[in-house]
């Protein structure tokens, strides 16, 4: 790929250029930007499900940063590996025709995605390495379309999510490419020329947008440049005021160095952010099942995969503080959700189906979690005056003490999945006892909910 402009990167660079001009509603300024609401809809689901799947899923060796470790940071147990399992002289690239997605049933995909109880999902449209999981015109020879599977892998899905779900379809994009002609060109400039961007990067986040209309935009990889060299604020302007997805796209905070988790949409802050205290800005933690790598690993082991508990501790503790839940799956070159992770979603969703009244539309309450009892969070819905309380360990003595809630003579307790009231006890102005029913075996969970309502206190929401 030589230095020249694409004529189509022209077009949509000179279209994103013009947006300052009169009747826009955002400039092109991280000051405007940055004063757009989210869309409420994204408040509202919580709990995401983000998928890694690339050409780092045939070595599926290490991380998904495979090409990187191996021939960037020239790793030892990359090295040997590659020295031990593939002949001399065999590249990167090579893997790409064994990305074959023979076993890929975007359908079925988006049944389990929705066991999980999740409301949306996060692709990756193309990571570091520069390969595009649809027929990018920017990404010649190196897309799913033209190498690997021969299938539009993106649109494929996008499609299946609409037609058979209600889940939100959203996709991730890394700016960077770790070892592209022209990015590392224009670093070795220390980014005073443009040209990775205006020929490859942005034309492929237009064509994103225009071709398959994500509800979420996660954009990755700043390669240590500015945003001014990314162009982000003009892409966003366009983004947030002409893209066909202008009212309900919600994007993050990846848009080029120093702006993340102070620039864009919701903060992620870094990988697997959890601060277990409450955030002013709408935030999310995007994490993994295996806690090693984002990609699969066919030498995972069992010890290294988050356990159910694990992760029903990691969304109560997210959204108790504010956020939304995104958790990470990596399939399989041959296009399979590996079992443990298909697993871990269906026993997500088993408990959601219980709780998810302590989940979906709520908000933080005036406490996150509790100030006597260890292991229990909050939220609350100030509209039904409800505030719940997740708590994480059943108490051998049956009764759990609370010491937020300020209850009247009025309030009723409710266990989440069982019928009747609850009794408890008051502790003063402030705390209660409650007396949990006894339950069998059958019943037992992953964690437990309490609906408190009729407090003497108006509930209202801690943001």
């Amino acid at each position: 790929m030589d230095g020249a402009l694409p004529l189509q990167a022209v077009f949509l660079l000179l279209l994103g250029a013009q947006l300052g001009g009169a009747g826009a509603k955002y400039e092109p300024t991280w000051e405007s930007l940055d004063a757009r609401p989210i869309p409420d809809w994204y408040d509202d689901v919580k709990f995401g499900i983000f998928i890694h799947w690339g050409v780092f899923s045939v070595p599926s060796f290490g991380s998904e940063w495979f090409w990187w470790y191996w021939q960037g940071a020239k790793s030892q147990p990359y090295v040997n590996f590659m020295t031990k399992n593939y002949p001399p002289g065999f590249s990167y690239e090579n893997f790409g025709p064994q990305f074959t997605a023979e076993f890929y049933d975007p359908r079925q995909w988006a049944n389990t995605i929705k066991a999980s109880g999740a409301k949306y999902v996060v692709l990756t449209s193309k990571h570091h390495e520069g390969y595009t999981l649809w027929g990018s015109k920017f990404s010649w020879n190196w897309n799913s379309v033209d190498v690997g599977s021969k299938r539009d892998l993106v649109g494929e899905l996008a499609e299946a999510v609409r037609n058979t779900t209600d889940l939100h379809f959203g996709l991730y994009h890394s700016l960077f490419e770790w070892f592209n002609p022209l990015f590392l060109s224009d670093k070795s400039n220390s980014f005073k020329t443009r040209t990775f961007p205006n020929a490859k990067s942005l034309p492929e986040l237009y064509e994103l947008v225009m071709q398959y209309k994500p509800e979420i935009l996660w954009s990755d990889g700043d390669g240590d440049a500015p945003d001014t060299y990314w162009n982000s604020t003009v892409f966003l302007a366009w983004l947030y005021n002409e893209s066909p997805v202008r009212d309900n796209v919600v994007t993050n905070d990846r848009w080029g160095y120093g702006s993340i988790c102070k620039h864009g949409g919701f903060y992620t802050c870094s990988d697997r952010y959890n601060p277990g205290h409450l955030l002013p800005h709408k935030w999310e933690n995007c994490m993994t099942i295996d806690k090693r790598s984002w990609g699969y690993r066919r030498n995972a082991l069992i010890s290294e995969m988050l356990t159910i508990e694990d992760l029903v501790q990691e969304l109560v503790e997210t959204v108790s503080c504010g956020g939304n839940l995104l958790l990470n799956i990596g399939p399989t070159h041959d296009g399979r959700i590996p079992v443990i992770f298909e697993e871990r979603l269906r026993q997500m969703g088993k408990w959601l189906e219980v709780n998810g009244a302590a989940i979906y539309s709520t908000k933080p309450w005036r406490a996150q979690n509790d100030s006597l009892t260890s292991g229990v969070w909050y939220t609350c819905k100030p509209k039904e005056q409800a505030v719940f309380a997740v708590f994480l360990k059943w108490p051998a003595n049956q009764n759990i003490v609370l010491g937020e809630p300020k209850a009247s003579e009025l309030t009723e307790v409710y266990l989440l999945g069982y019928d009747g009231q609850l009794e408890w006890i008051a502790l003063g102005d402030k705390g209660m006892v409650v007396i949990l029913p006894r339950l069998g075996p059958a019943t037992l969970s992953w964690g437990w909910t309490l609906k408190i309502s009729n407090l003497n206190e108006i509930v209202v929401n801690a943001t």
